[in-house]
C-alpha cells in the first residue's frame, strides 16, 4: 500500500518536456495527413499574418511621424538591407525581398513561439528543412545561371599548394552540401533546447522547496529565450547572405 502510495506521489511530478512539441489536429483526434489543419498549420499562419501586419499595415499610410509599429517595421528593413549590401555589394540588394521575407518570418515565428501555450513551429525540422532547402536550391541555382561553370571554382582553393587542391576541393564539395544540414538544425535545435529547458524549470515549480529558485530560472530562461528567438532569425539569415555572396562571386 505504502508502494502505491509513493507512485502516485511520485507521477505527480512527472513531466515530458518534449510534449509541447507534438503536432495535434486543429479538429478532433482522428489521424493527421497532408491535408489536416494541424497547430503547425494554424501558427504558421499566424506568422504569415504577423508579417503582413507589420510590413503592410503598418506602413500602408507611410506617415511622416511614424507610428511605433512603422518605426519598428522601418528598422527591420534598414537592418537587413544594410547587412545585406554589407555582405553581398551591390549585386545582392535585389535579392533583398526574399532574404527580407525570411527574417521577417522566422523572427515572428520564433516570438509568436514565446507566447504561454502557443506553438512553436521552428522548433520542428519539417519547417526549418524546406527554409534550408530552398536557400541552397536558389543559391546554387543562381550561381550556375550568374556564372556558369565558373561556378565550380568555390571548390577550388587556388591559393592552396597544387598537390593539396583536389582534397580540398572534396572537402569543400562536401561541406557545400551540408549547408542545408547545419542551416536547418542550428535554427530547430536552439529554439527547441531553450523551450525544453523552460518545460523542466516549470515541472520543478510544482515542488514547494524548490519553486521560488524554479521561477526564478523560468524568467532568466524566458529573457535568454527572447534574446535566442531574435539571434537564432540573425544567424539564419546572415549565413543566407554569406551562401548568396558565393553565388555571386565564387572565386576562393
Amino acid at each position: 500500500m505504502a508502494s502505491e502510495t509513493t507512485a502516485a506521489e511520485g507521477s505527480s511530478l512527472v513531466f515530458h518536456p518534449m510534449d509541447q512539441f507534438i503536432v495535434k489536429p486543429l479538429f478532433g483526434d482522428g489521424a493527421i495527413a497532408w491535408y489536416t489543419p494541424t497547430n503547425v498549420t494554424l501558427w504558421l499562419f499566424l506568422a504569415i499574418a504577423a508579417v503582413f501586419a507589420l510590413l503592410v499595415l503598418s506602413t500602408s499610410k507611410r506617415a511622416i511621424v511614424p507610428t511605433r509599429m512603422q518605426s519598428v517595421a522601418e528598422l527591420a528593413y534598414g537592418f537587413v538591407y544594410k547587412m545585406l549590401e554589407d555582405i553581398c555589394g551591390k549585386d545582392g540588394v535585389k535579392y533583398f525581398p526574399y532574404v527580407m521575407t525570411l527574417f521577417m518570418f522566422i523572427v515572428c515565428a520564433n516570438f509568436l513561439g514565446l507566447i504561454p501555450t502557443s506553438f512553436t513551429t521552428t522548433s520542428h525540422f519539417a519547417v526549418t528543412i524546406p527554409l534550408a532547402l530552398a536557400v541552397f536550391l536558389t543559391v546554387t541555382i543562381l550561381g550556375f545561371v550568374k556564372n556558369g561553370a565558373a561556378f565550380l571554382g568555390l571548390f577550388w582553393v587556388s591559393s592552396a599548394p597544387l598537390a593539396l587542391r583536389p582534397v580540398l576541393a572534396i572537402i569543400e564539395l562536401i561541406s557545400y552540401f551540408v549547408r542545408p544540414v547545419s542551416h536547418s538544425i542550428r535554427l530547430a535545435g536552439n529554439v527547441m533546447a531553450g523551450h525544453a529547458v523552460i518545460k523542466v524549470f516549470a515541472g520543478f515549480a510544482a515542488i514547494a522547496v524548490i519553486s521560488p529558485v524554479s521561477v526564478l530560472a523560468i524568467t532568466a530562461m524566458y529573457g535568454l529565450e527572447v534574446l535566442v528567438a531574435f539571434i537564432q532569425a540573425y544567424v539564419f539569415t546572415i549565413l543566407t547572405c554569406v551562401y548568396l555572396k558565393d553565388a555571386l562571386h565564387p572565386s576562393h
